[in-house]
């Protein structure tokens, strides 16, 4: 379909007018202030920006905080927010059409994927009777191409005295005989976070409907010097060949407050000895949750099994889930089989303060290796930035982002791309085009394609180069998060998509590139996800996310939107940099919802090259049809 044309433009609400004489004096005002802002760039302008750690506050943490587990609410940061007047269409809207969630009640943390006898299994952290945390078990799902699931019944509960505060996150680790062993961590009694093992009691069923909970539970109890609450989530186990032994690694913190991984090793998943060395410790990083480690490889898109040993093109990914800001981050490095432990290629964007998987609400990710396919692929969790409240009305809460594969980025050498599993797109239906269109400084120019609801958006950006040239001005210490997101007006940005938004732009949720320069004058890229005025409601958390994505010289800036209802799924240059947010509009969902690309820079000329918007069909997610 070739491009189209479109309604005149409208302008970006509530926008200062452009000065030349105020740009001038933002120049001036930069070289006086030099000598400060030195002092501030090692700070604010690292190789790879984080957000800013939610602010102290003084509400009380969840229960969950006090069993030892991740903080799973947003109420602390929603405070004495007066309750907006949710209706129920509002609420039963946010809803998701193709994306994984329960069929009602609590859901968080993904737990055991795997591909198994043409199932995909995916487990997660699951409270059946309330929409809120606790009473948490397992949950399972199954799926043949990882859009369309089954709801099963729920695996295994918290009913024996090691567990009885929760079976938490666990890993599937496949043994040379057929077996399948499922490690996980139980919350005890008494509060104390010890290792578990389950094993599928009929390697014949491919569903892996009934559980058995080894008699030798609890298989591992905190070692000294570590506290019975930082003791948790085993990854899956890799073989090591020389020794005949598997290994596996915990996440835990140490007494100094830094993140550590213990190893321990294991001939027969029956004894298990703990190593004197750690996998890897990044100092201050605090309680590491969630730990992945996997091998990728650096000329190939092809993934790796677990079990892959270092070798010529095999680097291998550190990934720890940090307890301290509910992020997850992730570093490459080496692995070294002799010594046991892991070093990052650099000590810079090290685990805990470098790249992330997602700069957005996405947390307590897990991989797994898809024998089918060859291919590494990802799952995390979302969870809601509204009020418990709201979700006792909906009754759900959470929902698991689309899965995505995982490859090393050849061409920048130095990260990860993340991409929407292929079979997603299996899902797209009617597609609209639009090219070559300008988009006037300070101009919001509406795309007419009807429904605005469920979208998978491809996109492609151009700066004039002239505009380019003319920029000179240093654009020091941006961040994403600290900004007033899409409103915040440079000369080289910020322009890209309005998603979510009403008609005349009340509500509107904006994914946006913000081109800045350094003081040596080299360009630099940030990839933002604006939710500030997403909605007019209050009683929820509202953020600016993003970070730096690296753009080549000769790149164009590309993005892939995946918008469902009340998630946004967001994708800069091929996977470098991804942001995920709940939203929840009051007026712009629906029939109401509305999209528009915008370019708010005060000096950009800006040409979208090319856009591309799929409709999409709703998943199959239902419960298995057993038989009677």
């Amino acid at each position: 379909m070739g491009g189209r044309d479109l309604e005149s433009s409208t302008p970006l609400l509530h926008h200062e007018p452009y000065s030349p004489r105020k740009t001038i004096t933002t120049i001036l005002s930069c070289i006086t202030a030099v000598a400060l802002l030195l002092s501030l760039v090692t700070l604010l302008n690292t190789k790879h920006e984080a957000d800013h750690r939610p602010p102290d506050v003084a509400f009380p943490m969840s229960r969950g905080v006090f069993e030892g587990v991740s903080e799973k609410s947003t109420a602390s940061l929603i405070g004495s927010a007066a309750r907006f007047p949710w209706t129920d269409a509002m609420l039963q809207w946010q809803r998701t059409g193709f994306h994984f969630q329960t069929e009602k009640n609590w859901m968080s943390d993904p737990d055991g994927p795997m591909f198994y006898k043409g199932w995909y299994h995916i487990f997660y952290q699951h409270n059946p009777d309330s929409a809120v945390w606790g009473n948490i078990t397992w949950g399972h799902a199954v799926s043949r191409d990882l859009i369309h699931w089954f709801h099963l019944p729920i695996a295994f509960f918290p009913d024996q005295w090691y567990d009885a505060r929760g079976p938490l996150t666990g890993s599937a680790t496949f043994l040379p005989d057929g077996r399948i062993a499922m490690l996980y961590t139980g919350i005890t009694t008494e509060f104390v976070q010890v290792q578990c093992q389950v094993y599928p009691e009929d390697v014949d069923d491919p569903l892996l409907l009934k559980w058995f909970k080894s008699d030798a539970n609890p298989i591992l109890v905190p070692p000294p010097g570590i506290g019975s609450k930082d003791f948790r989530d085993p990854t899956t186990a890799w073989y090591d060949v020389a020794e005949a032994s598997w290994k596996l690694a915990i996440g835990s913190k140490d007494e100094q407050h830094n993140g550590i991984s213990l190893i321990y090793r294991t001939y027969d998943f029956v004894s298990y000895e703990l190593l004197p060395i750690l996998l890897h410790a990044v100092e201050g990083t605090g309680m590491w949750e969630c730990v992945d480690f996997y091998p990728v490889l650096t000329n190939s898109t092809v993934g790796l099994d677990t079990s892959v040993p270092p070798g010529p093109g095999v680097r291998h990914v550190l990934k720890a889930s940090l307890d301290d800001d509910k992020h997850d981050y992730y570093a490459i490095g080496t692995y070294d089989v002799v010594s046991g432990t892991w070093t990052p290629d650099d000590v810079e964007s090290d685990v805990g303060i470098g790249w992330r998987y997602d700069y957005g609400k996405f947390y307590a990710s897990k991989t797994f290796f898809d024998s089918a396919k060859g291919r590494r692929v990802l799952w995390g969790f979302t969870g809601e930035t509204d009020s418990e409240q709201n979700n006792r009305l909906k009754g759900w809460a959470s929902v698991l982002p689309i899965p995505r594969t995982i490859l090393f980025d050849q061409k920048t050498g130095s990260n990860l791309l993340l991409w929407p599993v292929e079979e997603v797109e299996r899902l797209r239906t009617s597609r609209q085009d639009f090219e070559n269109i300008d988009i006037g400084i300070g101009a919001v120019v509406p795309l007419d394609i009807g429904k605005a609801i469920q979208l998978d958006i491809v996109a492609e950006f151009e700066i004039d180069g002239a505009t380019l040239e003319a920029s000179v001005e240093a654009d020091l210490g941006y961040n994403c998060s600290t900004s007033d997101g899409a409103f915040g007006r440079g000369v080289l940005g910020p322009f890209g998509f309005l998603v979510l938004s009403d008609e005349d732009l009340s509500e509107q949720t904006a994914i946006y590139f913000y081109v800045g320069r350094k003081m040596d004058g080299a360009l630099h890229t940030f990839f933002c996800q604006d939710e500030l005025r997403s909605s007019k409601a209050n009683d929820l958390v509202k953020r600016v996310f993003g970070s730096i994505v690296p753009v080549l010289h000769g790149e164009t800036f590309t993005m892939r939107i995946l918008l469902d209802h009340s998630i946004v799924e967001s994708f800069a240059q091929g996977g470098r940099t991804c942001i995920t947010s709940r939203i929840y509009p009051t007026k712009a969902f629906d029939g109401a919802a509305r999209v528009f690309i915008f370019n708010n820079a005060t000096g950009a000329k800006v040409t979208a090259k090319s856009i591309k918007i799929w409709q999409m069909n709703s998943a199959s997610i239902i419960p298995y049809p057993f038989k009677a």
